[in-house]
């Protein structure tokens, strides 16, 4: 029998997680046909924003519970052996290590199966939603996988605060324009044509935000417009237009006081959004909200959260239903595998 290198196989699909920016910061370095490095590269991270640091590590836990369900449904249970160290985005190594992954062959089950057609299916969708609340059943569901990981999930329909969570997420970004260091990450990953997102197949795309890229790239080269009584109008109602149908909101509140609490809670983060998958439920993250310290205090005040004593309401999303949204390009398999060849 032929030995077959499972990394390749895996990483096939597991490069499809979700990260903030679409950047892809994570990493494999195969030591053997089992065992794995994993990493993080800073350079490819978000670290100007308040809570930019930390989400590194939310974004590794997101990508754990990605490679989990990926090689469970390919045949494989995933051990880790994990190193809870701090960030340091100034350290001259710029593969920030976070332990050891090992694959071991197993039967593949149908829910194993079932998992991993779903993690193939889930996207991100800014497209407007249908105003349809989301049936009660599927969010207790949902708050189970929350409270099963010792987090709490949290929703409104409120029409009031809806619409006053949905207008502070839009002045974030224009607080976020005025950050010299967050405009700067912010125009790193921007992708104002359909050729640009291809090719380079990370960023955000002007196509999955729903704006005419030449429109984006002249808005966004031109921060001080948007403070014009004119122009800046246009820009809101532009913005707030791709917000239509919005009548849910939910955000988890959990531990969140160290890297293992941002580990575990990416993996719940990832849970959740596969449970809401499942049900033909589609979201997409607020996630400047939760890093912006003004917009992270407006909003949590706005739902009176649970934080405090290591807790911390750490996400926030609208979800629904919406037309299926584009596909978000990924970097081939190779390009996140140290030493393949690309």
């Amino acid at each position: 029998m032929s030995h077959v290198d499972p990394w390749p196989l895996v990483v096939e699909d597991a490069r499809h997680y979700p990260s903030p920016h679409n950047s892809q910061p994570i990493k494999l370095r195969p030591v053997d046909d089992r065992t794995a490095e994993l990493y993080y590269d800073l350079d490819l991270g978000l670290p100007a924003e308040s809570f930019g640091i930390p989400f590194g590590h939310v974004c590794a836990g997101v990508f754990l519970e990605s490679l989990r369900t990926v090689a469970e449904g390919l045949g494989y249970t995933v051990a880790e052996s994990l190193d809870h160290r701090e960030m340091d985005f100034d350290s001259a190594d710029r593969l920030h290590s976070l332990g050891t992954v090992t694959l071991t062959p197993r039967a593949v089950s149908d829910a194993a199966r079932e998992r991993l057609e779903l993690f193939r299916s889930r996207r991100t969708s800014r497209r407007p939603y249908d105003a349809r609340l989301v049936p009660d059943d599927v969010v207790v569901g949902a708050a189970a996988v929350a409270d099963a990981a010792g987090h709490t999930f949290r929703t409104t329909a409120d029409r009031r605060i809806v619409r006053r969570l949905v207008h502070i997420n839009q002045a974030t970004l224009f607080s976020d324009l005025r950050n010299d260091a967050v405009y700067g990450e912010i125009m790193t990953w921007l992708r104002f044509s359909k050729d640009d997102a291809r090719e380079r197949a990370d960023g955000l795309s002007a196509e999955a935000m729903l704006m005419p890229g030449g429109l984006l790239r002249f808005a966004m080269s031109h921060r001080g417009l948007w403070d014009a009584p004119v122009v800046g109008g246009a820009i809101r109602w532009m913005y707030l237009n791709t917000m239509r149908g919005v009548r849910q909101l939910g955000w988890l509140e959990g531990p969140f006081a160290g890297p293992a609490d941002y580990i575990e809670a990416g993996r719940t983060f990832m849970r959740l959004w596969l449970e809401l998958t499942a049900h033909g439920v589609r979201l997409h993250p607020f996630g400047t909200v939760i890093t912006n310290p003004g917009s992270h205090l407006a909003f949590a005040q706005a739902v009176a959260a649970d934080e405090g004593t290591g807790r911390m309401a750490w996400m926030l999303f609208r979800f629904g239903y919406s037309k299926t949204p584009p596909v978000a390009h990924r970097r081939p398999a190779a390009s996140m595998l140290i030493g393949a060849t690309a």
